[in-house]
């Protein structure tokens, strides 16, 4: 099921119109290639399937403990919070996990959150399409009151001319728990419900009281469950890569429950193939490559299709460039502001050891510039599967139009793999994915996320620097990202678990 350039339509998730072949780095491509040809019947040394350090496995899942001084919901409500998220799945997730530590601080009832339907994402899903209501109510039953609808008398209100609509405009990005208490609580006493609309990271993570910060665990690793449709298919493509047997993870079993797979012993015998497989998310979208005004080795063709595109999509971003002198993509390329290519990415997983027949998993939707970007990816990983490759048209139809519910299986087979690799760690599924892992891994579940300020640093050398330079340096870089930290002030605390808030730490 490896990538090729002329599967049928409905299988193709990452190739537009054939293009030239654009290769940035073809002297330390070749390197690779031969580094990966001699190390392919030589033993595979196990370290970089596993975290680094030790302390890791020292962490572990607490943010459902109840606590003596857990203060518990008030016997009185203040009122109703509506909340309608903005965003993709993983936006809307923050987006939930945020609205009930606010209905936690504001005593107030939690209507169950409705998701705006958005022109980029086309998605009608709501909330009961994606994860178990009752499931999600009955979790968090001790901390917060969560209803389906509010009451029939507050229904007829016009709640943007009694003044309880509130857009993220009207309050500040991550903002502070007395930005809430200061603005929204007095409408919320006098109205009896407040909507936020759109709530798009509208919460900080510092200062916020230990009972908050635990909640918003809580919700995020504990009380969001995808549904069963989801979490079958999401079954079916985990046992589709991993050909032959692996042991269940504490990971597998919280994201999958009842539809963990298992493997006969016939078949066990029967079956050949990989038992690990490392996923990766690869963010190399146009939208994303229009935007960071990168130059991707593309010429003049690349520069004026991004150009208009960033015309149509972008316009404010096309007047501020306008009004200010441009930062040249040489600059933007060291300061670590552009995405990283696949051919970028295969180096850096040939760099670190991964062997030409790791099978790898590709999140993501389509990759600019499609199976010619592809290529020099490819030609060193040919085993690169999709969601799209594994299920049949069949087994995806009910999903099709659902980017939401497409996303969560990409989440779910990122999740869980042995590897997850990223290379923009900014963008909000690596970043849950990653705290997922640090969550539920006991130690066993290793992400590597390259710095690429430090990265562009390395490859600025390409056409000088030995391989075993390259291969020393891209390892150093992805080791300190590993190290195992506690959440610094400010950190997303889905990002970054590791704090007394979410886990606790045994000697």
């Amino acid at each position: 099921m490896a990538f090729t350039a002329c599967m049928k339509e409905d299988n193709v998730a990452y190739i537009h119109e054939e293009r030239p072949t654009v290769q940035m780095y073809g002297r330390l491509l070749n390197l690779a290639s031969s580094a990966l040809a001699e190390k392919e019947f030589k033993q595979d040394p196990l370290n970089f399937w596993e975290e680094p350090y030790r302390q890791a496995s020292k962490w572990k899942p607490c943010a459902d403990i109840k606590y003596p001084t857990s203060p518990g919901k008030p016997e009185k409500s203040n009122g109703y919070i509506m909340v309608s998220a903005n965003g993709g799945l993983n936006q809307q997730r923050v987006a939930i996990c945020n609205a009930v530590a606010v209905a936690s601080l504001l005593n107030a009832t939690l209507v169950l959150p409705k998701f705006l339907y958005s022109n980029v994402w086309k998605d009608p899903s709501q909330f009961g399409d994606i994860y178990q209501e009752d499931y999600f109510k009955r979790i968090l039953k001790d901390d917060v009151d969560i209803v389906k609808e509010i009451p029939p008398h507050l229904k007829s209100l016009d709640i943007e001319a009694i003044g309880s609509l509130i857009t993220d405009a009207d309050i500040e990005k991550e903002a502070k728990p007395n930005d809430y208490i200061s603005s929204v609580l007095p409408l919320l006493v006098q109205n009896r419900v407040v909507h936020f609309l759109g709530f798009g990271n509208r919460l900080g993570f510092d200062p916020l009281p230990p009972d908050l910060q635990r909640l918003r665990c809580k919700c995020n690793f504990h009380a969001l469950k995808f549904v069963p449709k989801i979490r079958q298919v999401g079954s079916l493509l985990i046992k589709r890569i991993r050909k032959y047997y692996a042991a269940q993870s504490q990971l597998d079993k919280h994201l999958l429950g009842d539809f963990t797979p298992s493997i006969s012993s016939k078949e066990h015998t029967a079956r050949r193939g990989p038992s690990r497989y490392l996923a990766l998310h690869l963010r190399f979208e146009e939208d994303m490559v229009a935007y960071s005004l990168c130059d991707f080795g593309g010429g003049a063709y690349e520069k004026n299709e991004l150009e208009a595109y960033r015309e149509v999509h972008f316009p404010l971003l096309i007047e501020r460039l306008k009004n200010t002198k441009p930062v040249s993509p040489v600059e933007l390329k060291k300061l670590g502001r552009c995405p990283l290519t696949p051919e970028e990415a295969a180096l850096v997983l040939a760099a670190f050891g991964f062997k030409r027949e790791t099978y790898i998993y590709l999140a993501g939707s389509q990759i600019y510039g499609g199976s010619s970007r592809m290529h020099p990816f490819t030609s060193l990983y040919p085993n690169l599967v999709t969601k799209e490759t594994l299920l049949t048209s069949s087994e995806l139809a009910p999903f099709r139009n659902f980017s939401s519910q497409l996303a969560a299986l990409d989440f779910i087979a990122c999740a869980t793999s042995d590897v997850f690799a990223m290379t923009d760690s900014g963008s909000q599924l690596s970043s849950l994915v990653s705290g997922f892992r640090t969550y539920y891994g006991n130690g066993h579940a290793p992400t590597l996320r390259p710095n690429k300020k430090r990265l562009a640093a390395i490859l600025l050398e390409n056409s000088t620097i030995g391989w075993n330079s390259f291969e020393d340096r891209v390892r150093k870089m992805i080791k300190e990202g590993q190290r195992v930290r506690v959440r610094g002030p400010g950190r997303s605390i889905y990002r970054q678990p590791r704090c007394p808030e979410c886990m606790c730490r045994y000697q």
